[in-house]
């Protein structure tokens, strides 16, 4: 059989980077879950985002969780996220109570519609029932309309966590006063990132919280009931003691060496997701119907998973794209199924938009595909005519080679 190939893979430093941190833990003894790793790492994604305050956590889940329980949200409440996402972007609503509402993409981002967005805050304003919260995704590294989502969120006064779990190293010059880029997940109040074992750079299983608010002491007391609840709300006493519910949700020491030392080499890795995207782009990018995802001009994304649409010229479909690189060994994916779409949420209100720009749900779209289980929604488009490619930086020009003369070949 040939060699395997991934679709992201973890990929540690050529230098080794991760074993000194974690070599150095060892030699200090700090197994344990706290120590010099975890501030260490805490520290420096800080500057290298420009944000002034995070806390390192188990999970993106965890860091969503945690930003929902500081900003005081639980029963009863209403937070609108994006539609088109991975699960773990709309959970963490449902820990706390809450009640998920399903926002649509839009085509030129892929990521939450501001018209839509707009629509749906009109909508429960007039209910009564304004969102205690908007989350954003910046989907496989493409930065949503900051712009205008910022705008609407500041207009209804609702606060924003930007849900960056994609986006470690995506930076946007829209919505920033002095032209200069700004990294995801630094717009909103909060934001989150994931160190999962696929993403750009990996702590095997982690995440972070940050806090963007205005006021640098808010954000540090924020900051530090996050760390507070995440270590199972230890009160400051010589015995055990606890006067609010906490969760296990602190990183490893162990796990933040990784960390530290991945962080290392993330613009190398960033380089090397850009050069994969533009290859792709050069060899199947003239395919009729095959169209890849839409890269803003206002954008440096870390292109973490290079995905690519079909329109209906196309002679294929993505499941045909999807087995024939299964057959040669070679792992892709479809595109996220969209929340609104999921059993577990089916009782859930979707916001999407129609022609006049007013909000309507999901019985608005038609099924496209019963097997998938799509609509025509953006969101829904999106997921049944798309493909992740393979996007592994440690993939040589000969795998990317091998990758687009298998999609290739079925054009002819």
């Amino acid at each position: 059989m040939k060699e395997r190939i991934f679709l992201a893979s973890p990929h540690m430093s050529e230098e080794g980077y991760e074993k000194f941190y974690i070599e150095d833990a060892f030699k200090k003894n700090f197994i344990s879950p706290l120590g010099e790793n975890v501030t260490g790492f805490e520290k420096e994604l800080g500057e290298k985002i420009g944000a002034r305050q995070g806390a390192a956590l188990s999970s993106g889940t965890a860091a969503i969780h945690m930003a929902l329980m500081a900003l005081g949200i639980g029963a009863g409440d209403v937070v609108f996220t994006q539609s088109l996402t991975f699960s773990a972007s709309a959970n963490p609503v449902t820990y706390v109570g809450a009640e998920p509402v399903f926002i649509d993409s839009d085509l030129e981002t892929w990521n939450m519609s501001p018209v839509a967005l707009r629509a749906g805050l009109e909508k429960y304003q007039a209910m009564g029932r304004l969102p205690k919260a908007v989350i954003v995704v910046h989907l496989y590294g493409l930065v949503a309309n900051m712009d205008e989502i910022t705008a609407v969120c500041k207009e209804f006064d609702v606060p924003l966590i930007e849900d960056a779990a994609e986006g470690l190293g995506t930076t946007y010059t829209g919505a920033c006063t002095n032209g200069q880029p700004k990294s995801v997940g630094t717009f909103g109040d909060y934001g989150i990132f994931s160190f999962n074992g696929n993403k750009i750079i990996t702590t095997s299983g982690g995440g972070m919280l940050f806090c963007n608010i205005a006021d640098p002491e808010k954000a540090d007391e924020r900051i530090a009931k996050v760390r507070f609840w995440s270590t199972q709300s230890r009160d400051p006493a010589r015995w055990y003691q606890h006067t609010e519910i906490g969760f296990n949700f602190r990183m490893s020491n162990i796990v933040a060496g990784i960390g530290r030392g991945q962080l290392k080499v993330l613009d190398r890795r960033m380089e090397k997701k850009q050069y994969i995207y533009d290859f792709y782009k050069r060899e199947l990018g003239g395919l009729k119907g095959l169209t890849l995802m839409p890269v803003g001009e206002n954008t440096n994304s870390n292109c973490w998973l290079t995905a690519i649409q079909l329109s209906e010229e196309a002679p294929v479909k993505p499941m045909d794209i999807i087995l024939a690189l299964e057959a040669e060994n070679i792992e892709s994916r479809p595109v996220w199924k969209p929340m609104h779409l999921q059993p577990v949420f089916a009782e859930c209100d979707f916001v999407g938009v129609d022609d006049a720009g007013r909000a309507v749900d999901r019985a608005y779209f038609s099924i496209t595909d019963e097997e998938m289980g799509a609509d025509d929604s953006v969101s829904g488009t999106l997921f049944s005519h798309g493909v992740c490619m393979p996007s592994d930086t440690k993939m040589d020009d000969a795998d990317l080679v091998r990758i687009c003369d298998v999609v290739k070949a079925l054009w002819k």
